[in-house]
Formats: C-alpha cells, structure tokens, sequence
C-alpha cells in the first residue's frame, strides 16, 4: 500500500436543505478556516434522500483532506460546522443543510464515539461514486475490497438513480 493511501482522509458532505450547493461550499469554507487542507474534492452527486425517498434530494461530495487533528478531534469540528451552518437536533436521517461524515481516516479501523471506516459507506451510491472519482485505488480497511468492487456489487437501481451534475 503506498504511503499516500494510508495518510488519507476522506469526507463525505451532504446537504438537502436550502441552496444545497452554497451549503457545501460554505462547509468547504469552514473546514479550511479550521485548518484543514483540501487535497481533493470531486464533483457534485445528486441522489435520492436515504432511507425517505419523499425527503428532498441530496447533493453530496467527497473531499481528501490533510489534517493534524485525531479521528475524535475531526468529528467534533465537523459537528461544530454542523451546528454552524444550521443544523439541528432532529430524527436521526432528518433533512438538513449540512452532513459532514469521515468515510475513513488514515486506514483506521475503531469503534466508540467515532466509528472507522464509516459503517455504512460501502452500500452507498452517494459515497462510492464520488469516493472513486477522486481515489480510483481506495481499499475498505476492514472488508479490504476495493472500491470498484464495492460499486459493482450496488444494485441497479442504486447506480440509476444518481447523477454527477
């Protein structure tokens, strides 16, 4: 494994609330004023709401990050940026402006208060697509499969029903 996979950071950033756009620029915004460097960040993905389809649309990313903070200390200034741009103590998969998430921090794998990599990441269309166009040699640390099998194993429908815009 070469020495830039295992020093990667990557986030996912979600919003489908408001100018969903503007939402996730801001995030970007914040998370550099937060010294957090941006390596890389791939195009906007427009996706159904998971898992009520009824609620708005998502337009997410995935961004590479560099930063000095611990797995614990990122979640807490990804929350803090939460709350900033107006996020709210809602249902657990409630609309909201902005969903900041680490898919993966450094090939770490841990449980607790932060989860590594992201429990779910590799069933979703909104992470795997984005992910890929920006890593196209990502490898899940604990399933340790590749990303252009974890896209491969999506179901139609899931790869049909989003789009890069």
């Amino acid at each position: 494994m070469s020495e830039d996979l295992v020093n990667s950071v990557f986030l996912g950033i979600g919003s489908n609330l408001g100018n969903k756009i503007r939402n996730i620029e801001k995030t970007k915004f914040n998370l550099v004023m937060s010294n957090i460097k941006i390596l890389k960040c791939s195009s906007y993905y427009e996706s159904l709401s998971w898992p009520n389809a009824d609620n708005p649309k998502f337009i997410n990313i995935v961004l590479e990050i560099d930063t000095n903070f611990t797995p614990q200390e990122l979640i807490k200034k990804c929350k803090e940026i939460e709350k900033k741009l107006g996020r709210k103590n809602l249902p657990k998969n409630s609309p909201r402006k902005c969903d900041i998430d680490i898919i993966d921090f450094r090939k770490k794998k841990t449980v607790g208060e932060v989860i590594l990599p992201h429990p779910r990441m590799d069933t979703r269309n909104f992470v795997l697509l984005p992910l890929f166009e920006i890593n196209k040699n990502w490898v899940h640390p604990i399933l340790n499969v590749n990303i252009r099998k974890l896209i491969s194993s999506l179901s139609d429908s899931d790869i049909r029903s989003i789009k890069q815009i």
